[in-house]
């Protein structure tokens, strides 16, 4: 009895260490951002916007192309944790690109969850492989998660770098990566998301005004407040930028449901996940939310997808865009590509700057 005793006492103590001491290595690695960085674009085109010209603007969470029609995930009441394997992420990354580039390509693209180098989709380089095969776009990719060993769930998720990825034809001047407020608190935050904002400058042929485009993906698993803060800092940030005279669009994965949508689309599931909700009085005067409830823009990924099955299969529509008083709002579209390739569906919205 006191040998096994003993050995259970070592056990206990080599696990407390081993314990101790990825905690040590992920505090001290952990990724930190500054408030504000500045990007290196990873392409640039020289093409210039003209005044006056519509803009197709597409927005498209692309589960870092492993949440396709057949996924799942543990979060969200599935078991999965990363991908099938690289070739169910080439094939999902396939019909993205099928749908990105095998028609009108849009003038301006912004997609979330784009990996760089993660085990979850085998070290596969997204946005080289998302670019399409398109030497003249310019690109740039700002990094939301970074983490060389995420320790959670069993078996953990492993290293993940993954962000915002923005496409054009149109030259971007500057970029920069603007830090959200991160809502986790030590240990948790060593291994957890940094949002941020990505933001692209594009010049305007004949114009001191610029095109603010801001791509984002805001707070999904937390209380609440996390994604309040973040929705707070995002609107001071477009309205200083509109008092400079500039033309602002935000667009992406606000992980807040659209103000009417939970009627077309109740939430049946709040035990898996508590969506938050947008209102528009939280907007400036004259700014509008702009999002489409004819089709669904994202599933719950409690199991493959399944629409049959109307009881356990959840919508929402969480996906859209902000535009500043200046921007006209021509038309916009929840694209249904019925979540063949990613858990979100594409929005894509036609407007004409005044």
């Amino acid at each position: 009895m006191k040998k096994i005793l003993r050995f259970l006492l070592i056990l206990i103590l080599i696990l407390i260490l081993a314990a101790g001491g990825l905690f040590g290595w992920l505090t001290a690695t952990e990724y930190k951002p500054e408030a504000v960085e500045d990007l290196a674009l990873l392409q640039s085109a020289d093409k210039l916007l003209a005044p006056g010209q519509e803009l197709d603007v597409l927005s498209w969470n692309v589960g870092y192309g492993g949440l396709g029609k057949n996924s799942d995930f543990f979060m969200d009441g599935g078991k999965e944790v990363k991908a099938a394997g690289p070739n169910a992420v080439g094939e999902y990354l396939n019909g993205i690109n099928a749908y990105l580039y095998g028609g009108d390509t849009p003038d301006l693209i912004l997609l979330q969850e784009v990996d760089t180098d993660s085990a979850r989709t085998y070290g596969i380089d997204e946005t080289a492989y998302l670019a399409g095969g398109d030497m003249s776009l310019s690109r740039v990719h700002a990094l939301n998660y970074s983490c060389n060993f995420v320790p959670f769930p069993l078996p953990p998720i492993g290293k993940v770098h993954s962000g915002l990825y923005t496409m054009t034809q149109y030259g971007i001047t500057q970029a920069q990566r603007i830090a959200l407020p991160c809502p986790f608190s030590w240990p948790v935050s060593t291994a957890n998301l940094k949002r941020c904002l990505l933001v692209s400058h594009l010049p305007i042929e004949g114009s001191d005004s610029q095109l603010v485009l801001v791509n984002l993906h805001l707070e999904a698993y937390d209380s609440g407040e996390g994604k309040i803060a973040q929705t707070n800092q995002l609107r001071e940030f477009i309205q200083s930028e509109y008092e400079k005279g500039n033309y602002v669009i935000a667009g992406g994965d606000f992980n807040q449901v659209f103000p009417g949508s939970l009627e077309v689309y109740p939430n049946a599931h709040p035990e898996l996940w508590a969506v938050g909700t947008l209102d528009d009085s939280l907007l400036p005067e004259g700014w509008q939310f702009v999002y489409d409830l004819s089709a669904p823009t994202c599933r719950l990924l409690n199991q493959p997808y399944d629409p049959a099955d109307t009881v356990n299969t959840q919508y929402y529509v969480i996906d859209g865009f902000i535009v500043s008083p200046n921007v006209t709002l021509n038309s916009v579209e929840s694209v249904d590509l019925g979540f063949e390739n990613s858990d979100h569906n594409p929005v894509r919205m036609y407007v004409t700057l005044n």
